[in-house]
């Protein structure tokens, strides 16, 4: 088998790095496997994420800005592959701080795809989000529905989505494209949905929750997620995008209470707060044509990777004490992570 050489940005990230260990955690093939992590290590990129595969011989970590065209050029030489997860990713930081999105998940990701035409990468899978659709407010968008990002955060990623099918069509690049719902699982950043309420809950403290509260996400487990990623790196069609869904819609109510329910706290522990800005009341993915043509389903249940999830922050407040300086005080978080 020839080796598989892939560059995976932001793969110290939440998702990024979940998706560097369960590669390398998988039955090796020899040498058919090599990783190299490039990420800027913001307050988001933790080098513990990568803890459990540090010094593994298929893996090389380069701390580096997507942005930086000779770095990411130099990288790409060597490499026949990219798996492209690096972005800002927090929806209420967009709001506040537009620019950083649009300097990282837009003109970082066109650093990106300009080094991959230079350099002759064979497939680019480029990771995006479900909130590139807007609020949905019936039904479930198919990957041809129109985009109409709702916050500054979406309008970036539905801007590189568009940039990067642009290179195909162009240049011939192999893109594709993947858009998850909302992630939650081990090793969040703890200022998302799931474990800021889990982190404020198990220290005693209250958790905010935007408007009435009848918000709806869908809810995919990072491991699904990364399941699908595959499916699209290695069975996904160039020019193609895939929707990755996790098949549980919840409003953010009735996750509220689940969370309570899980850390043996009552609505005690709820404070209600204002409405955000712009805020998408419902997103919903149709993942038929992943289903059909790369044979994904969601395989965690819900209520027992959430069970799971609780209990890796109760057992892990080595990993997550140290991040809270770094979380936004003023955010609310309304969701999970998409990108």
């Amino acid at each position: 088998m020839a080796q598989q050489r892939i560059l995976v940005t932001g793969g110290a990230g939440f998702i990024g790095s979940h998706y560097v260990r369960t590669l390398l955690g998988r039955p090796s093939d020899g040498d058919a496997l090599r990783l190299t992590v490039l990420d800027k290590f913001t307050y988001a990129g933790n080098p513990a994420n990568l803890e459990a595969v540090r010094g593994h011989p298929a893996l090389t970590v380069v701390r580096g800005d997507i942005g930086d065209a000779d770095l990411v050029r130099g990288l790409l030489a060597d490499h026949d592959q990219v798996v492209h997860f690096a972005a800002e990713s927090h929806v209420d930081r967009s709001i506040g701080s537009p620019g950083e999105f649009v300097r990282t998940n837009v003109l970082g990701t066109q650093t990106l795809l300009d080094a991959a035409v230079h350099t002759g990468v064979r497939t680019f899978v480029h990771v995006s989000t479900d909130e590139v659709y807007g609020s949905v407010p019936y039904g479930s968008t198919g990957e041809d529905a129109p985009l109409a990002p709702g916050s500054p955060y979406a309008a970036s990623k539905a801007s590189s989505d568009l940039l990067a099918l642009a290179q195909h069509r162009t240049h011939g690049l192999d893109v594709r494209i993947s858009r998850c719902s909302n992630n939650y699982g081990p090793h969040q950043m703890p200022e998302k949905l799931i474990p800021r309420f889990v982190t404020s809950l198990l220290a005693g403290e209250t958790v905010p929750l935007y408007g009435d509260g009848l918000h709806v996400r869908d809810w995919l487990h990072v491991d699904d997620h990364v399941h699908g990623i595959e499916l699209v790196r290695t069975l996904g069609r160039p020019g193609e995008v895939y929707n990755i869904g996790g098949g549980t819609e919840l409003t953010n109510q009735k996750l509220t209470a689940m969370l309570l329910d899980a850390c043996g706290a009552d609505w005690g522990s709820v404070r209600h707060v204002a409405d955000r800005k712009g805020h998408d009341r419902r997103y919903s993915v149709d993942c038929t044509k992943a289903s059909v043509e790369l044979g994904y389903a969601p395989r965690r249940d819900f209520a027992e990777g959430l069970a799971q999830t609780v209990a890796w922050y109760r057992e892990n407040r080595s990993w997550w004490e140290p991040l809270l300086p770094h979380c936004a005080p003023e955010a609310v978080p309304v969701g999970g992570e998409s990108a």
